[in-house]
């Protein structure tokens, strides 16, 4: 996605959250989603994009890449949002809940 349409996509949620008091938090582009088993933590390596469901070495959970890497994203950001660094501070809901 061109840096510009990404921008447009981020920036309505981003508002949206604004106007109604809700806390937006983003996850930095850098972070390593689909490398993390999404059940212990434990970082794999890169892998090809071809590669789309991975075994985890450390507790053996089998994840399709994309579910994996969204659940962590959903983590990060609950882990953001607890150590108080998103956009906004009027959360409604809570870090521990289950998504």
């Amino acid at each position: 996605m061109h840096d510009a349409g990404w921008s447009a996509f981020v920036g309505m949620p981003e508002y949206k959250a604004g106007k109604h008091g809700r806390t937006f938090a983003k996850v930095d582009r850098a972070f390593p989603s689909s490398q993390l088993c999404s059940a212990c933590g434990f970082r794999d390596g890169p892998e090809p994009l071809h590669v789309r469901e991975w075994t985890c070495g450390a507790c053996g959970a089998v994840h399709d890449r994309d579910h994996n890497a969204a659940r962590n994203v959903l983590i990060e950001g609950h882990r953001i949002v607890a150590a108080g660094r998103a956009e906004t501070s009027n959360a409604s809901w809570s870090a521990g809940r289950k998504p």
